[in-house]
């Protein structure tokens, strides 16, 4: 019967020590939900003395790609519906269904210019999520704050941008 006792006695140790290892475990997970989301102020602006690309600058190019997405959607939107209701292709006058033809073309394809900038400013957010926004595709040197500021869905440093217009001319060209 003693010997019962001791091998409940190393089980119970065995126990303990097993549940001592999973604390350092459950620690560490409070630490990643205490970083949690960044709040920034609606007036912060990245810095250059910040280090490139901290949990602020994404916040901030999150927010900003974000709303720009929410404001050429609506713009699309309020588009499309307009142009829906005005419809002078009823008209008799030829001129003025020719005029009105023109104008539906030009405002269709700002609205297919608009959907290609809502494209590929979601390949910017998952950059953001994927932590490859603000690095140049070709080269995975950073983009620059300053040209991220111009145009948040940069993917290329100016010189890498250069050389893509000029290999697209070169090839328009053929």
């Amino acid at each position: 019967m003693p010997k019962t006792s001791k091998v409940k006695k190393k089980v119970k140790k065995i126990k303990v020590k097993s549940t001592s290892k999973a604390k350092p475990k459950v620690v560490s997970k409070p630490k990643e939900v205490n970083k949690g989301p960044i709040k920034i102020s609606k007036t912060y602006i990245p810095k250059d003395t910040e280090k490139y690309m901290c949990e602020k600058h994404k916040v901030f190019f999150r927010m900003k790609l974000q709303e720009w997405k929410k404001e050429l959607v609506k713009a699309n939107n309020e588009a499309l519906y307009n142009g829906s209701m005005d419809d002078n292709s009823i008209s008799a006058d030829i001129v003025d269904q020719a005029s009105s033809y023109t104008d539906k073309n030009v405002e269709m394809k700002a609205i297919n210019r608009q959907i290609k900038l809502i494209s590929e400013i979601d390949k910017a957010l998952m950059r953001i999520k994927d932590d490859t926004y603000g690095y140049c595709l070709d080269t995975a040197e950073p983009i620059g704050l300053k040209r991220l500021m111009a145009r948040p869905v940069a993917k290329y440093t100016i010189a890498a941008q250069e050389k893509h217009e000029k290999d697209e001319k070169v090839h328009a060209d053929d």
